[in-house]
């Protein structure tokens, strides 16, 4: 009798403890994505423990941007796949701003290996990005042609290993190219919507003097993810809900433009740590009625 009281203590606990689990599950419901860029240092130092943190806030996606020598954050592909499925974080989208050509196929499969669906390619790659340290400001060099070109052909190596390809804009992309086309535009006009398609960063958007629905309006179907980062009154970057971009207007257009998933992202955060500034952020999408 006495074994048999306590089997029934045992599982009374568990059955206790499941409930609990559940309960704090609940609670703790699991909501848009995060790109990883914006906790970038604190990755550097201790990824494990970040991203425990950026379930522990609450977001459900990540968007990884530390991927070097086909090893994520150190760790390689199937290390890292692991990791997120352990803390319940979905491996979504990668920014390889380091592709070319010729390391594409390897860096596709270690894409595809650590469980991402989607290959963003973040800037111009293959030295068309510039960048001027005292000004600050990015641009790019060789045309829109040319960055047209690479894209084709990187979303057709991507789609032979069932992964989907965006373009990650800036607010240079925006302005004309020396031979006077405005490089968005030309993207949008002359990359195959079979293999390569866009994601939209609202905050560069705006920044660039540009309306998002106005573009979604000419180029439907076409922004298949968003950066969602607000504006603060001096033009830098804040978190979610602390600016002064109307995210409930663009969101809104989500079904217009295509949008199959948002990342919050906030590239460089001032007055606040980056972890709490994300925390500030998931408050905000849901509050707005992201989903």
């Amino acid at each position: 009798m006495l074994k048999i009281g306590l089997k029934c203590k045992k599982y009374a606990l568990a059955a206790l403890l499941i409930g609990f689990t559940c309960v704090f599950a609940i609670g703790q419901q699991r909501l848009g994505g995060l790109a990883l860029y914006t906790v970038r240092n604190e990755m550097a130092k201790d990824a494990v423990g970040t991203l425990k943190a950026v379930a522990e806030v609450g977001y459900k996606n990540i968007e990884s941007a530390g991927y070097e020598d086909g090893r994520f954050y150190g760790m390689s592909p199937e290390d890292f796949k692991s990791l997120l499925a352990e803390l319940n974080l979905n491996p979504l989208s990668a920014h390889q701003g380091s592709v070319t050509l010729e390391n594409a196929d390897q860096m596709m499969a270690d894409v595809k290996a650590a469980g991402f669906e989607y290959f963003v390619v973040p800037i111009p790659p293959m030295g068309m990005f510039t960048y001027d340290a005292e000004t600050n400001e990015m641009g790019m060099t060789g045309g829109a042609e040319k960055l047209a070109g690479i894209l084709n052909t990187l979303g057709k190596k991507a789609s032979t290993v069932g992964l989907k390809l965006l373009y990650h804009n800036h607010d240079f992309e925006f302005e004309k190219d020396e031979n006077g086309v405005v490089v968005i535009d030309y993207l949008l006009q002359n990359c195959d919507p079979k293999f390569v398609n866009f994601q939209m960063d609202l905050f560069w958007v705006t920044r660039a003097g540009a309306d998002p629905l106005d573009y979604f309006a000419r180029y439907p179907g076409r922004f298949k993810a968003w950066h969602v980062k607000d504006m603060d009154k001096e033009g830098r970057f804040a978190p979610v809900g602390k600016g002064t971009i109307d995210f409930g207007r663009i969101l809104e257009a989500k079904e217009k433009s295509g949008m199959e998933y948002y990342m919050v992202e906030q590239d460089r955060t001032f007055t606040m740590e980056p972890l709490q500034a994300i925390k500030v952020s998931r408050k905000a999408i849901e509050e707005i009625g992201f989903q």
